[in-house]
């Protein structure tokens, strides 16, 4: 039995939490080493929306003992990729690429508990691997990922960023 054969198969009996944590994790080993010092779990993946928790602990805190904002922006990252990357498998577009062309943070206070981000901008950035696929061209959207604590919850964000994606058709 070959390896990626035995990986599908385990990941199919896994709860889809479990399975794309390892996945992103995975690919933080692989891809973006620095993504393991995070230690990103996705909590929820799906068509609109990709929410992800990052831990505030001894790795991801600043000298004032809240959430470093580089953590901050890896979390925001991980939300808004993992998005474009489940879009991009779920329309079998293996010739697309992701890359982030800009990045707008706005920091509204400290975030001194696990921090939950969120994206649900999934219905535009399908739009955009679709066009892709369709036109060949290159397409940029900008999405929004809101960054929540567990303890205070989405009516009072720790940060909230636009970044803009760009989706390219590969040769």
């Amino acid at each position: 039995m070959d390896l990626k054969r035995l990986a599908s198969q385990v990941a199919e009996v896994l709860p889809p939490r479990v399975r794309d944590t390892l996945l992103l994790r995975a690919f933080g080993l692989t891809k973006v080493p620095m993504l393991l010092f995070v230690s990103p779990t996705v909590v929820r993946l799906g068509d609109g929306s990709c929410h992800v928790q990052v831990p505030l602990n001894r790795l991801t805190k600043n000298h004032v003992g809240s959430m470093y904002f580089g953590v901050l922006a890896a979390g925001a990252d991980c939300a808004a990729g993992l998005l474009g990357f489940y879009w991009i498998k779920k329309l079998r577009a293996k010739k697309v690429t992701l890359l982030f062309k800009d990045f707008h943070a706005d920091f509204h206070r400290r975030a001194e508990a696990d921090v939950i981000f969120t994206c649900e901008d999934g219905a535009l950035i399908k739009e955009c691997i679709a066009k892709v696929l369709e036109t060949g061209h290159r397409v940029h959207v900008s999405v929004k990922v809101l960054a929540t604590t567990l303890i205070d919850g989405p009516e009072k964000p720790v940060a909230s960023f636009t970044l803009t994606m760009s989706f390219k058709a590969r040769a």
